[in-house]
């Protein structure tokens, strides 16, 4: 809930890099050309249609097997009857529908685009390594071991701090707080950089003596905290062949987006 969510050496990815990676794979259908796998109504299904279907089954971690291209045919033949029947109905001809089917093409060709153009970008280990290193000097070198107590009104923290310094035990008083995430875990937010805070929150916290707890309220946006610190150690940062996928991933991601912009550059927009 007081989770500022800024970026951490653990990223997040872009979905725009993994639209360009995922549907527009490199390898080749099994079969290809005017081979059908159905008929409906005298029109045929290619089977060209049916290896994308697997390849994308695939990709979400289902086995090639004769079941799944059993039912991808059952599916094609469902779907190729729906499509007549919406074509006999004029359904496509419809603005609205027009502009979806539009917004489709638009997708589809815009991920082979990026995923023809990414062939011809190159990462070594040098570059990835220097990302590494890069991130791993943004990212904060003490993590902290945090409890706190949240409530609506500063008067309510002012009470909880007094019963503290009266020998009242910090877990207890913890189930009264209004962070639902950390309330029945005695306050406990476990191991964090301070980025990870909303900015009130985390100053308080990183002028903490190690087991004391904030002498008056800290206000956030959420509320009013009560703040102890249990612990702090050094960063502890993953080795590089355990984050080499997600910097490569992030890298790439950075690069789609100057792409796009240089084309936005380029282009005459009104």
């Amino acid at each position: 809930m007081l989770r500022n969510f800024a970026p951490r050496f653990t990223l997040a990815l872009p979905l725009l890099i993994g639209a360009a990676s995922g549907a527009m794979a490199q390898d080749k259908p099994a079969a290809a050309g005017n081979e059908r796998v159905a008929t409906v109504n005298g029109k045929e299904i290619p089977r060209v249609r049916a290896d994308i279907l697997v390849r994308e089954r695939t990709q979400q971690g289902m086995s090639d097997s004769p079941q799944l291209r059993s039912a991808v045919r059952e599916e094609l033949i469902n779907r190729e009857v729906l499509f007549q029947e919406a074509e006999r109905r004029g359904v496509s001809k419809t603005s609205d529908v027009r502009e979806q089917i539009e917004l489709a093409r638009q997708a589809v060709v815009i991920r082979a685009l990026l995923s023809d153009w990414q062939k011809s970008q190159q990462m070594d280990d040098e570059a990835l390594k220097a990302e590494y290193e890069r991130l791993k000097a943004q990212t904060p070198s003490q993590e902290y071991r945090a409890r706190h107590i949240l409530v609506e009104k500063e008067d309510e923290a002012k009470q909880i701090i007094a019963k503290l310094k009266k020998g009242a035990k910090f877990d207890e008083l913890a189930k009264a707080s209004k962070d639902a995430g950390s309330k029945d875990k005695g306050g406990d937010l476990g191991w964090s950089v301070p980025t990870t805070f909303v900015k009130p929150f985390a100053d308080a916290l990183t002028a903490l003596e190690k087991g004391k707890t904030t002498e008056a309220p800290v206000q956030s946006q959420f509320g009013w905290h009560v703040i102890r610190l249990d612990d702090v150690r050094g960063t502890n940062h993953p080795a590089f062949e355990q984050v080499k996928p997600q910097i490569a991933q992030r890298l790439q991601a950075q690069m789609v987006e100057k792409f796009v912009q240089d084309l936005r550059t380029k282009s005459k927009i009104q």
